[in-house]
C-alpha cells in the first residue's frame, strides 16, 4: 500500500466536503479529498439540480394549461419527455464538470473509504491516507425499502426517477416529504395518474398544519389523490400492475399502478466507513454524532452535511463545512447557529418556504408570540398574475416585536423568503420591517401585511410614526 500524509483529509467531495476543502486551503492548510465517485455530489448529480430541471418542465406545462385564466387559450400540448430528460442530463453534466474542475485542484484519492484507526484512512485496496484531522462529509443514501414485498414487486426511488425517459401511465407515491411532494407532483403534471399514500394527516408533516393542509388541498384540486392516515401493509404484483396494500381507519384497501415511487426519506451514508475504529459514535438513522462545533466523539474528527442526519440541506452542509475547516485550521471552537441557516424551501407549486421558528415549534417550546397572516388571494399583484394560492405568515416576540419566524406557501415562495431572512439576520422588528420600501405592485410587498398585523397587535411605535392601532385581541399563544 502507498501512504500519503496531509494536515486535513475530507472524506466526501460533495457540497459540504468541497466547502471544507476550499476553506482549509484559504487558511494554507494541506488538505486532500477522498471520494468514491462519480464526482459532483448529491445536489448536482441526484438531487437539487436534476430535480429542478425536471420541475421546470412540469411547471411550464401546468402554466400553459392554466393560461386560460389570463385569456390565453392554448391548444393541444405535447410533452417531449426524451427532450426533457436530455436537457436535464446536459445541465447536470455542465454543473458536474464545473465542480469537478474545482475538486481536481486538490489532491484527490478516489475509491471507497474506511477508517483503519483515528489517524488512518484506507482508500480502496492500495492507498492509506494519514492525518491528524478528518472531516466526514459522505452525505446520504436512499435506504432499502422496508415495506413487505416491495423489493420483489419492484419500485423506483428518487435516484431512478430522475433518470426516467418515459412517464408511467399511473404511479403510487409512498411518502409525503419534500421529495415525494416535488416529484409526485411532477409525475402527475406530466400525465401519470398519481396516488400519494401518507401516514400523517397532511403532506409535509413537519410543517405547520395550515401549510401542510393547504398544500394537500391544492394537490387534490389538481387531481392528485392524497390518502392520509394510511398504514402501509405490503406490496405485490398483479400482472403488469404493482399493488400496494394499506389500512385507513381500520379498513384494508389496495391501490394499483404501473409504477411505485418510494420516497420515504434518505439515511446518513455511514455504512462501511468503520467509524468505530476512529472512535466516532454514530447511529444508522440519526447519523454521526456531533457537537455544536461539528466535532464528533473523536475531537480531531469532524462531520458535516447529510451524514450528521439533522439538516439535510445543501446550504447547511456548506455552512458546516466552512465552520469545521475554520475550527481545525484556527484551533477554534466556533459553534454552528441554525436559527437562520435552517431556512428551507419546497419546490412544489405553490412553493413552500420558511425561516426561523414555525408556529408548531413555538407552541411546543412554550414561547409566546403574536402572528399575522395574509392570503395571496387578497393581494393585488397575485390577482393580476392569477397566482392566488396560498398565504404568508409572520411570527413576532410579544415583548419587543422581533421577528421570530416566517412561512410562505405561494407563488415564488423560494424567492420571497429571502427578504425575511435578511431582516431576521439584522434582528429586525415587525415595525422596522414595515418601514422597508417595497415596490408596487410586486409579490414581495405581501410581507408588509402580516408585519403590520403583528405590529398592530403589539401597539408598536416607530420614531416619527403615529402609534399603530392595537388589535382588540392579541394573538399571543403558549
Amino acid at each position: 500500500m502507498t501512504r500519503h500524509v496531509h494536515d486535513i483529509v475530507v472524506v466526501g467531495a460533495g457540497s459540504g466536503g468541497y466547502a471544507a476543502a476550499r476553506t482549509s486551503r484559504d487558511f494554507h492548510c494541506d488538505v486532500a479529498l477522498v471520494d468514491h465517485g462519480p464526482l459532483g455530489g448529491l445536489c448536482i448529480l441526484r438531487g437539487c439540480m436534476p430535480s429542478k430541471a425536471l420541475l421546470a418542465s412540469s411547471d411550464a406545462l401546468y402554466d400553459a394549461h392554466d393560461a386560460r385564466a389570463l385569456g390565453v387559450n392554448v391548444g393541444p400540448i405535447e410533452v417531449d419527455m426524451p427532450f426533457v430528460a436530455r436537457r436535464k442530463r446536459v445541465l447536470v453534466k455542465d454543473f458536474a464538470d464545473y465542480r469537478t474542475d474545482g475538486i481536481l485542484e486538490f489532491p484527490l484519492y478516489k475509491g471507497p473509504a474506511r477508517f483503519l484507526s483515528p489517524t488512518e484512512l484506507a482508500v480502496g485496496e492500495d492507498v492509506v491516507v494519514e492525518s491528524k484531522h478528518f472531516i466526514i462529509a459522505t452525505g446520504s443514501v436512499v435506504p432499502p425499502a422496508a415495506l413487505d414485498g416491495l423489493a420483489d414487486t419492484g419500485y423506483i426511488d428518487s435516484d431512478a426517477l430522475l433518470e426516467i425517459e418515459r412517464i408511467p401511465e399511473s404511479a403510487i407515491v409512498l411518502g409525503g416529504g419534500y421529495t415525494a411532494c416535488e416529484l409526485g407532483q411532477f409525475l402527475a403534471r406530466m400525465g401519470a395518474r398519481t396516488t400519494i399514500l401518507i401516514r400523517s394527516g397532511h403532506l409535509l408533516t413537519q410543517s405547520d398544519d395550515d401549510v401542510g393542509n393547504a398544500l394537500t388541498g391544492y394537490f387534490r384540486e389538481e387531481g392528485i389523490e392524497v390518502v392520509a392516515h394510511a398504514t402501509l401493509l405490503g406490496a405485490r404484483r398483479d400482472g403488469n400492475q404493482k399493488v400496494v396494500r394499506y389500512r385507513v381507519d381500520g379498513v384494508e384497501r389496495e391501490v394499483a399502478a404501473e409504477e411505485i415511487f418510494y420516497a420515504l426519506g434518505r439515511a446518513p451514508n455511514v455504512e462501511r466507513l468503520d467509524l468505530e475504529r476512529a472512535n466516532v459514535a454514530y447511529h444508522p438513522i440519526q447519523g454521526v454524532e456531533i457537537d455544536a462545533t461539528l466535532r464528533t466523539t473523536n475531537p480531531n474528527i469532524f462531520a458535516v452535511g447529510d451524514v450528521t442526519g439533522e439538516y439535510m440541506l445543501v446550504h447547511v452542509a456548506i455552512y458546516q463545512g466552512e465552520i469545521a475547516a475554520r475550527n481545525i485550521c484556527l484551533k477554534g471552537f466556533e459553534k454552528a447557529n441554525y436559527r437562520l441557516t435552517s431556512a428551507h424551501t419546497v419546490f412544489t407549486d405553490p412553493q413552500v418556504a420558511a425561516v426561523g421558528a414555525s408556529e408548531k415549534e413555538l407552541r411546543a417550546s412554550g414561547v409566546r408570540y403574536v402572528a399575522g397572516r395574509y392570503d395571496f388571494a387578497e393581494h393585488g399583484k397575485a390577482q393580476c398574475l392569477a397566482k392566488t394560492k396560498g398565504f404568508v405568515k409572520m411570527m413576532a416576540d410579544p415583548e419587543n416585536g422581533r421577528i421570530l419566524g416566517a412561512t410562505v406557501i405561494g407563488a415564488q415562495g423560494s424567492e420571497l423568503i429571502h427578504e425575511v431572512i435578511v431582516a431576521m439576520s439584522f434582528d429586525a422588528t415587525v415595525a422596522q420591517f414595515m418601514r422597508i420600501p417595497h415596490l408596487h405592485p410586486t409579490l414581495a410587498e405581501i410581507w408588509t401585511y402580516p408585519a403590520e398585523i403583528c405590529a398592530a397587535q403589539l401597539g408598536m411605535r416607530i420614531p416619527g410614526d403615529e402609534q399603530l392601532e392595537v388589535a382588540t385581541s392579541v394573538d399571543a399563544r403558549r
